[in-house]
């Protein structure tokens, strides 16, 4: 039986560290002017997408392969969580020149 040296229990804890499942990251996509921005964003299956409104209109984040449909109102947000990996582009549905792409990542 080895004993629990305070060097051992270090790295017993960085191994855990190690081995511990990356944490879920929210992505921020800011809605200004018309605009996703940024138009691109990188994410990973289990992320969360925001999408944040700061215009006085209200806006969709609806994926074109039907995997989701976000509305936010005006000065108001909305989120998805990834489900599966792909790249998924999307667009507002009140303002179709609205375009936006979610590249995920299993």
């Amino acid at each position: 039986m080895h004993a629990m040296t305070p060097g051992r229990i270090a790295g017993l804890a960085i191994c855990a560290l190690l081995s511990a499942p990356a944490q879920a990251e929210t992505i921020q996509v800011t809605i200004d002017k018309l605009v996703f921005a940024p138009v691109e964003v990188n994410a990973k299956v289990g992320d969360t997408v925001e999408w944040v409104n700061k215009d006085a209109l209200a806006h969709t984040a609806t994926a074109t392969n039907g995997d989701w449909n976000v509305v936010t109102g005006p000065k108001q947000s909305g989120r998805v969580v990834l489900k599966k990996a792909g790249a998924v582009d999307y667009f507002c549905k009140y303002h179709p020149n609205m375009k936006g792409r979610v590249v995920v990542t299993p």
